[in-house]
């Protein structure tokens, strides 16, 4: 009785067509590492000292 019917333009349609083929092109170029969900990301230490071991920052003092 009360039901609400939504239109959708071609232009829409269009859309979420495209998005949903990108993102199965992305899906088979880069495949997900976890599949029930992401993995959080670890941040990296962006100072040149932290990523090297103590013996090699010595040596390019």
């Amino acid at each position: 009785m009360g039901e609400v019917v939504r239109l959708v333009t071609r232009a829409e349609r269009e859309r979420a067509r495209l998005i949903r083929e990108a993102r199965a092109i992305y899906d088979a170029v880069f495949p997900p590492a976890d599949p029930d969900g992401e993995r959080p990301v670890e941040p990296r230490s962006t100072t040149r000292a932290a990523t090297q071991s103590p013996s090699t920052s010595k040596e390019l003092l």
